[in-house]
């Protein structure tokens, strides 16, 4: 039963790192044909929404990846060690989420979002 257990998380772990690693994959190649149709339409490059796009992309396959490493710790490897790289990686991991997200928002996570008469309209 225990070893059924085990087999189970390992295959678990390896899942939720394979759908990380393809929602990173699978999210560049949409935000770059995205960004193709976006310039044949309206005849510019728009970077921001592409760094946008590929920005959440990498944000959702930065979670998949994290609940990878809790399951592999948590279940697989649990020692003193193991709790400490998880906890430095999840550090890393989440200062990276913070930072895309500052990025793509445009704002920090504590403040209201901008009405759409703030962006530099006067009134």
């Amino acid at each position: 039963m225990q070893s059924l257990l085990i087999d189970l998380a390992h295959a678990t772990r390896a899942g939720f790192e394979a759908v990380g690693i393809l929602a990173i994959i699978i999210g560049a190649v949409w935000s770059a044909l995205q960004a193709l149709i976006d310039r044949v339409r309206a005849g510019r490059w728009d970077v921001r929404c592409f760094r946008s796009r590929l920005g959440r992309s990498i944000l959702l396959g930065l979670e998949f990846l994290v609940a990878g490493d809790i399951i592999n710790t948590v279940a697989l490897e649990p020692s003193l060690e193991s709790v400490g790289i998880l906890g430095a990686v999840v550090v890393i991991r989440t200062f990276l989420s913070w930072s895309l997200e500052v990025e793509i928002e445009g704002r920090w996570p504590w403040q209201s979002k901008r009405s759409p008469n703030e962006n530099g309209a006067s009134g």
